[in-house]
């Protein structure tokens, strides 16, 4: 038998590992699955209805709502078509973390922007992990530089 689409969207919401996480046009959560919890710490009774922020480091608010706010007005974005974007994020513990996002325009039925989702993943780890290889990678070159300059310097 054919799956309903209802239901192919319902398992995959649920099964999903990244957060989907949808607003409405006044950025008030409207949709929180299990990834979002998992990624987020916070239940979907304690999301739904709440204003993205709780997500969003206080220091960020301000630039992303000047962008919501854009986006809702003219139904465009800086970001769409794909484009990966990495931010911070706040947990309900309030520890930062670090997520990479794709975000979508949610429209009406006469086509006005009403809201978005967003698929989040959290790249903690892989974030902390380039920025320790960074960290090595400069002292090698700080450490090998510094010895070049001193080999030169020896007279034979």
């Amino acid at each position: 038998r054919k799956m309903s689409a209802q239901r192919e969207l319902d398992a995959i919401l649920s099964a999903s590992s990244d957060a989907v996480i949808s607003a409405d046009r006044e950025g008030i959560i409207t949709l929180w699955n299990p990834g979002a919890r998992r990624i987020f710490g916070f239940e979907s009774d304690e999301a739904i209805g709440q204003s993205l922020d709780i997500i969003i480091p206080e220091n960020l608010r301000k630039r992303h709502w000047d962008g919501f706010r854009h986006t809702m007005a003219t139904g465009t974005s800086r970001y769409g078509d794909g484009d990966i974007l990495s931010v911070p994020g706040l947990t309900k513990s309030g520890r930062r973390i670090s997520v990479e996002f794709t975000i979508a325009i949610l429209r009406d039925e006469h086509q006005a922007p009403a809201g978005t989702v967003a698929i989040l993943r959290d790249v903690t780890q892989r974030f902390e992990e380039m920025r320790e290889l960074r960290r090595k990678l400069a002292a090698l070159q700080q450490s090998a530089g510094s010895g070049d300059s001193a080999s030169m310097q020896r007279k034979p």
